[in-house]
């Protein structure tokens, strides 16, 4: 037991390890915010997965609905934070109809603090909005078994928080993420790289796709 507690100590801090990537936040200019809420398009708010993913998805979008994005992202960022900005946003913008949030993979950390957060962003949104919430999946391989174990526990910890949390919210849809990686085990190797991150194009794409084909369902 005190061996797996000094693992799960390790696996707290080197929580840059699941979304350390160089260089800090991709934000969007006002005026991309400003084309956002002109022309009803979505926001989103992310971690270092949804930076380096962004500029793609950015495109595919465009390609396939021409709506405009606009997007805060951060390497380590935890979904508080993330909800933190959604708020600043709401005061010194206003919010479109649609919001993803593609946050969570940091909060294995402390994955009983996530469910609190999800109900803020869902005070922030509002009953006239949806939220797109892209659930996670982490089990860093480059760290020992043991560690591995405790992140996959805590991702899905995350995601039943996050389905209950669409139960009572009917405005909340999840976007499968995990489900679809471990629906074939042979994705988990072709769309992450590390066990976290998506592997360009593959994962980016597969990833992209989902979070495209849940913005441009029918309202």
């Amino acid at each position: 037991m005190r061996l797996l507690w000094q693992l799960v100590a390790v696996s707290v801090f080197s929580v840059l390890a699941i979304v350390a990537q160089p260089s800090a936040a991709r934000t969007a200019n006002e005026d991309t915010i400003q084309d956002v809420l002109m022309f009803n398009g979505v926001y989103l708010f992310g971690d270092s997965i949804a930076k380096q993913d962004g500029p793609a998805l950015e495109r595919r979008l465009l390609s396939r609905s021409g709506d405009p994005i606009a997007m805060d992202s951060r390497p380590g960022r935890a979904t508080r934070e993330a909800v933190d900005v959604l708020e600043d946003w709401s005061h010194r913008y206003g919010l479109p109809t649609r919001i993803v949030m593609a946050v969570g993979s940091n909060d294995v950390f402390d994955p009983r603090a996530f469910a609190s957060q999800v109900e803020r962003t869902m005070r922030i949104a509002g009953p006239d909005r949806t939220v797109f919430w892209v659930d996670v999946y982490v089990r860093r391989t480059r760290q020992p078994g043991a560690v591995q174990a405790v992140d996959q526990r805590n991702s899905a910890l995350i995601n039943r928080q996050l389905e209950a949390a669409a139960g009572r919210h009917p405005r909340l849809r999840v976007i499968h993420w995990a489900e679809f990686l471990t629906a074939r085990p042979s994705r988990i190797r072709t769309s992450l790289r590390d066990g976290v991150h998506t592997t360009v194009p593959t994962g980016q794409d597969a990833r992209n796709q989902l979070i495209v084909d849940a913005l441009t369902q029918p309202r």
